[in-house]
């Protein structure tokens, strides 16, 4: 028998109105399911929705339409005083370590706050808890009454992660939580991350528009594009036989120490503007930007499925995927829409 999924999301769709009566679609029809005690890495070019869905995950938004379902419930109509309880199963770690401390409460009072919103401990036992959780992040306990102020980028994010972990939950989202940390301190935060995954049985969605991050920490990668989900896939596979134009885009733009390789590998250079997403093109969205493109691509909008003979957990969404060792960047398209 397969096990539950700890997250099931279900065509899932996030519109925002704008003040000239448009409609942004920031997710537009997402399905995807996160494993429980695996690392799902999100990523795609800012703007594509990854941190809107994740929000959605949290029901920090309400959804358009669809439904999230977390642990066997579904999150989608649940009143507020229901969602409290669940609350504490779903935290997030943000991407600015700078702007998600409020500089005016000391550490002590910031790691506390989930202790006090839930009424699980007070006075000399919730700063001890909350010393505990300095010390499992590498801070000193000691510094507990000290101001965001006085630590550095790097210990801020370790002590939005301990503020993370303060209720033990199930999972935990974060939203680029090192792309505003020096590549030294990622690594240590990117480390105390799968540390705390081990020893907590932790399920991470890891937001992200850097690859090799995202390769390093994922089980699995699910990539987005304008909305939508362009190709999912184990971690190793996407990397080894990359099936989406889109996808071997993003790859052909990850920094290489080696220079001799860096000048003979494939380069992609995509040409055009990211479409609106107020009025996105129909058929596939990345069709106007893609090297493969040909008429029906513009008529239709491919399902994710796999391709060729994939195993059914890499799956792409192109009528045209792309075969192990083909040369993108050599491709003529046929279609280029405005």
């Amino acid at each position: 028998m397969t096990e539950e999924p700890l997250v099931r999301v279900q065509d899932v769709r996030k519109e925002f109105p704008t003040q000239r009566k448009e409609v942004v679609r920031a997710v537009d029809g997402v399905s995807l399911e996160v494993k429980r005690g695996e690392t799902l890495g999100l990523v795609g070019e800012t703007g594509c929705g990854k941190s809107t869905l994740a929000r959605c995950i949290a029901r920090l938004y309400d959804v358009t339409s669809g439904s999230v379902w977390f642990d066997g419930k579904d999150l989608t109509g649940l009143s507020r005083r229901a969602m409290r309880p669940l609350r504490r199963e779903i935290q997030m770690i943000f991407q600015d370590p700078y702007g998600s401390l409020n500089p005016r409460r000391r550490v002590g009072s910031i790691i506390g706050d989930p202790f006090a919103i839930h009424g699980i401990s007070a006075g000399a036992e919730r700063k001890r808890k909350v010393q505990d959780l300095m010390a499992l992040v590498g801070l000193n306990p000691e510094h507990y009454n000290r101001f965001p102020a006085e630590f550095s980028g790097g210990q801020r994010q370790r002590i939005g992660v301990a503020r993370a972990l303060a209720l033990r939950p199930k999972l935990v989202i974060c939203d680029e939580p090192v792309s505003a940390l020096d590549v030294s301190i990622q690594a240590q935060i990117i480390n105390l991350l799968a540390d705390l995954q081990q020893e907590f049985d932790l399920t991470y969605v890891f937001i992200s528009h850097d690859l090799s991050v995202v390769r390093h920490v994922s089980d699995r990668i699910a990539v987005m594009y304008l909305g939508k989900l362009v190709e999912v896939s184990p971690t190793d596979e996407l990397f080894g036989q990359t099936r989406h134009p889109y996808t071997r885009a993003l790859l052909s733009a990850l920094p290489v120490a080696d220079p001799d390789t860096a000048d003979s590998r494939e380069q992609i250079i995509l040409t055009g503007d990211i479409p609106s997403a107020t009025n996105p093109p129909a058929g596939c969205r990345f069709h106007t930007r893609c090297p493969k493109s040909q008429a029906s691509c513009a008529e239709a909008e491919p399902g994710l499925d796999p391709a060729y003979q994939d195993d059914p957990a890499h799956r792409t969404a192109c009528f045209f995927p792309l075969r192990v060792g083909e040369d993108l960047s050599a491709a003529v398209p046929e279609l280029r829409a405005s």
